[in-house]
């Protein structure tokens, strides 16, 4: 597969590197203003990367684009500024005291990009006239900033899965994206790519995506105990799972029928590792006092030696936009890159990342962990490519040739 083509950055100075955007659906909401917030913290150098698993040794040399090149925009029904809601998220302690007003120039910038999203109610526009306008936005988005490329990242609430023929709003997205010649990353179990009206234009897309679903707590602690149980040869008799969440999250998953995409997610990570269905279920609860926190407790109940009954309980408590943050700034820089390299089609090299990852994909954290280096050294490979192809006195950092 052959890289993409060079693109030249208006008043970008020489030696700079491209920029790249981010397009967030669900821009207003807590994970976008997290992500924002954060990577302009980061590039200021106020606080460490803590949870960037892309700023390790693992991805050393790999050709990822820098966190002071990702550029911002995107799509959400709401019309908060940015840095009001920053303000929400820091009062709840999500934001650290003082971060929203030492960025507020990068979050009312980003604030500047974000388009109305939809449907709306009342919009009587199809769904290809959606998919068109929403195209229509990233592709001046991409032009205007002057960008190599944009990664489209769906951090919006969960949608109840489609009951009829019609694609729902996360597919409309995500048809946006392939059509703007955009890699695609499904944060959420919300179906996006995954509809059969999208099949045609998946396969025939020449970008690369990954999804569904980003891993954030109760699962990937589960993607760890499931294998060591396995390991260990202990039978896991029954396997069961509370979850206590507020936020946008918590109201969305408040519906039985977007509550059961996020749970199926959560029993096939177990189902998976342990090779068998153990007795038990996963339920979620809404509590809005909650807010962008969640609790998940597990109760594993299992058999050792001569049948000896034992049980495990677990306790996670976490902030949900703090631990889904650094990943969506991980894979915004992995699918560009793999962009630029000229990898097309589903990513399960990023299993790591999802509960319901694309494509053939181990479920144990371990096994991920293991493709996910893999991939990094196949990028890396492609970056060493790339700096000798690369014409003499170009920029540094502008593709240059095949990776």
């Amino acid at each position: 597969m052959s890289a993409s083509p060079s693109v030249s950055v208006p008043g970008s100075a020489p030696g700079s590197a491209p920029r790249v955007g981010v397009w967030l659906i669900g821009a207003r909401g807590s994970v976008a203003t997290t992500v924002v917030a954060g990577c302009a913290a980061l590039t200021a150098d106020l606080h460490a990367p803590t949870g960037m698993v892309t700023e390790t040794p693992l991805f050393a040399g790999s050709g990822l684009p820098p966190l002071a090149s990702l550029v911002f925009g995107g799509h959400d029904t709401t019309d908060c500024p940015l840095p009001k809601r920053a303000e929400a998220l820091a009062a709840a302690g999500v934001l650290p005291h003082g971060l929203p007003a030492a960025v507020t120039a990068e979050l009312t910038a980003t604030d500047r990009e974000i388009k109305p999203g939809g449907p709306l109610p009342g919009d009587t526009r199809t769904p290809d006239e959606l998919i068109s306008a929403f195209t229509a936005d990233l592709q001046d988005f991409v032009r205007r900033r002057g960008l190599t490329r944009a990664v489209v990242m769906n951090v919006a609430s969960t949608e109840p899965a489609p009951t009829g023929t019609a694609p729902p709003p996360s597919s409309l997205y995500a048809a946006a994206a392939l059509r703007a010649g955009c890699p695609y990353v499904n944060f959420t179990p919300s179906t996006g790519l995954d509809h059969p009206a999208l099949a045609s234009l998946a396969e025939s897309a020449d970008v690369p995506w990954a999804g569904r679903d980003g891993k954030t707590g109760q699962t990937l602690l589960r993607s760890v105990l499931g294998p060591m149980f396995a390991q260990r040869a202990l039978t896991v008799r029954a396997w069961s799972g509370t979850n206590l969440l507020g936020g946008g999250d918590g109201a969305a998953l408040a519906d039985p029928a977007a509550a059961a995409a996020k749970n199926a997610g959560k029993e096939r990570v177990v189902t998976d590792t342990l090779g068998t269905a153990p007795e038990g279920e996963t339920h979620i609860d809404d509590v809005p006092a909650l807010g962008d926190w969640k609790t998940a407790w597990d109760h594993i109940a299992f058999d050792g030696f001569l049948g000896t009954r034992m049980v495990l309980q677990t306790t996670w408590q976490g902030c949900d936009s703090a631990l889904a943050a650094p990943l969506v700034l991980d894979l915004a820089r992995l699918l560009a890159r793999a962009h630029e390299a000229g990898l097309t089609g589903p990513l399960p090299e990023l299993a790591f990342y999802f509960k319901d990852p694309t494509g053939e994909a181990p479920s144990a954290l371990g096994e991920q962990y293991a493709a996910l280096g893999r991939f990094a050294e196949r990028l890396r490979r492609g970056a060493r490519e790339t700096t000798t192809t690369t014409a003499p006195g170009a920029p540094h950092g502008t593709p240059g040739g095949r990776s």
